[in-house]
């Protein structure tokens, strides 16, 4: 494999390690010799130098390759992130300063094992959804250099974009963390308010602020995820994924899309066509989708610049700005600097408009019955010239769809759709609420796919879908095959402890099932074969651990839990029968599952 051809997707790096045949030394001294050549792209703040990373190093020379689960994987972090040692400057020369330690998400990432390469440059002060608001130069797209990049997390998503780490870290307020991903071919991670701690960050809008994550892939996505979405007491604004509980999907989620009056693209044809593109496939693919009337959501996007929000951006560098706002990028110290003519009397307009909306919006998640909802990720994409033309309004046009993510409380993914007629990848993002980050990621990565065959600007393929990579650690895949199933009458003694539903599949062929005499609820016993036996249909939850064991205590004899094969060879937990219990059962091998034997029993 010549060096400068590394696969750095996770599972393809990790395996590489553990064939012997790369190490992280050689890695990281590929991506720094890599990133030199990239120089006009202002890709980075901070590049780390060789003498910098010899401590990461050194502690993976002393640890096994599959001791950690990020065990060097490189990673690049936003620069109003901090790396203990490295200058933080938010973009901004006069405001920098040195950090003893690193952010709480960071700190969670080395101790994975993971490599930090550099800080990135951005949008000063996280404060543009466009990559040209930094004295250190406009970062340019990956995919055509007069285009814009996207922020505000700008040359966090490019050095992905161009293989130079194989995960980067941004913030996402208003967008920062899915503009950029739509704009260079990236999967965005936008997670739930509060489930990556935002200790050592530089805020933006603390209230609304999100440390977010670009991946070549959904599932590369989960594993960092599932590193950094850690509960941190230090954070007053840390919130445990445990304790959300957000509504449980259909078995095929439905999707929602704005209707076609609420549908902005700017005089944009080509982005409008390839939105109206992915409508098309995700109906073929079986989806339902629901048009859903989107003012409430697009009235919510005005309030956090056009509200008194944009007094958390004041507040949170009121000192500096107040000596060195001569300093700042003139359109950030503009947009920051209106917050001085706001009153306490618009914080409160605006928290009413906002309360409002709130309301609106849950309604309509109730009446549609949508899982998630669909948009286009931006309207449109402008050029570099073009933005300097309009810097404040054109800026403004690119939050249509991202603005409201967080003052309404949702978890989103950006996902790539493919490429417009002129070559600039276009992307849409699902949302849904706080708590749907992996189902969320799940539908991302059963739909990728299909829409693009590479990730990046470097070919790397996008993986076949695999549903086993969004489970959390906190939970146990549990298969149920009878009355737990989904409309089944003991289904809410899941729903009740948790439980969401990960897949539909069927067992190995190498069960026998029956009907078990036991009443008042009808019961079917599965039991598995040394010989012979059929594939049967079941459902896969996810339960929290905290509650297996109550619902174990319900479960009565002779059934039990043990481990199920399923078709694709996985042992999961899930009911078995004691073959005791099948001596005077009804066999219903045949029908392939309890639900066609139901359905046949009451004909």
């Amino acid at each position: 494999m010549k060096m400068s051809e590394i696969d750095l997707r996770l599972d393809a790096l990790k395996q590489a390690y553990q064939n012997g045949g790369l190490t992280p030394r050689q890695v990281v001294g590929n991506l720094l010799e890599k990133a030199a050549t990239y120089q006009d792209y202002n890709i980075f703040i901070t590049l780390l130098s060789e003498t910098q990373l010899e401590p990461y190093l050194h502690k993976l020379d002393q640890s096994d390759p599959q001791s950690l689960p990020l065990w060097g994987v490189p990673f690049v972090i936003k620069d109003n992130i901090d790396l203990a040692g490295i200058s933080t400057t938010a973009a901004c020369k006069e405001y920098s300063y040195m950090p003893e330690n690193s952010a709480t998400v960071v700190e969670l990432l080395i101790e994975a094992g993971a490599i930090p390469i550099g800080k990135a440059n951005m949008d000063q002060f996280a404060t543009g959804l466009v990559g040209t608001r930094s004295p250190y130069g406009v970062c340019h797209n990956a995919f055509d250099f007069e285009m814009i990049s996207g922020g505000s997390s700008s040359g966090s998503a490019v050095s992905l974009a161009l293989n130079l780490c194989s995960f980067s870290l941004g913030t996402d307020t208003a967008g920062s963390g899915r503009v950029p991903a739509a704009f260079n071919n990236l999967v965005g991670l936008k997670p739930s308010k509060g489930l990556l701690s935002s200790s050592g960050l530089v805020p933006a809008v603390r209230s609304q602020d999100v440390i977010s994550v670009f991946a070549l892939n959904a599932q590369d996505a989960a594993q960092v995820f599932d590193v950094v979405a850690k509960f941190d007491e230090e954070d007053e604004f840390s919130r445990d994924l445990a304790e959300l509980n957000p509504p449980v999907w259909h078995k095929k989620p439905v999707i929602g899309v704005p209707n076609a009056s609420n549908l902005l693209f700017d005089g944009d044809q080509l982005a409008q066509e390839n939105f109206e593109k992915a409508v098309e496939m995700l109906v073929s693919e079986g989806y339902k989708l629901v048009e859903v009337p989107f003012c409430s959501w697009l009235e919510t996007a005005k309030l956090l610049y056009g509200g008194a929000w944009v007094a958390e951006r004041y507040v949170a560098i009121e000192e500096f700005i107040e000596q060195h706002e001569a300093d700042m990028d003139p359109t950030v110290a503009e947009i920051i600097a209106g917050a001085r003519t706001l009153s306490a009397a618009d914080a409160y307009k605006g928290s009413y408009k906002l309360q409002h909306a709130q309301r609106e919006t849950q309604l309509q998640w109730k009446e549609r019955g949508i899982d998630c909802i669909m948009t286009p990720t931006t309207p449109t994409i402008y050029s570099i010239e073009q933005l300097a033309e309009q810097p404040i309004q054109h800026n403004s046009t690119l939050g249509t769809y991202t603005n409201f993510m967080n003052l309404l409380d949702y978890a989103a993914v950006a996902m790539p759709t493919g490429f417009r007629d002129d070559k600039l990848p276009c992307g849409v993002t699902f949302f849904a609420p706080a708590g749907s980050d992996r189902a969320l990621l799940q539908l991302t990565d059963a739909l990728h796919g299909k829409f693009v065959e590479t990730s990046g600007a470097k070919g790397l393929p996008v993986p076949a879908s695999n549903p086993a990579c969004f489970t959390d650690s906190r939970v146990i895949p549990l298969a149920v095959v009878g009355a737990h199933l989904s409309g089944f009458p003991l289904n809410k003694q899941l729903q009740e402890r948790g439980a969401t539903l990960l897949e539909e599949t069927e067992t190995a062929p190498k069960y026998r099932f029956y009907e078990l005499n036991e009443r008042p609820i009808l019961k079917p016993g599965l039991v598995k074969q040394k010989s012979g036996g059929e594939s049967i249909a079941l459902e896969v939850w996810a339960m929290p651990k905290e509650h297996l064991g109550s619902f174990l205590a319900l479960i009565p004899s002779p059934l039990g839990l043990g481990k199920v094969e399923l078709i694709d060879g996985r042992e999961v937990v899930g009911f078995i029968c004691e073959p005791y219990g099948i001596e005077d059962a009804r066999e219903i091998t045949e029908t392939g599952g309890w639900r066609n034997w139901m359905r046949q029993r009451t004909e």
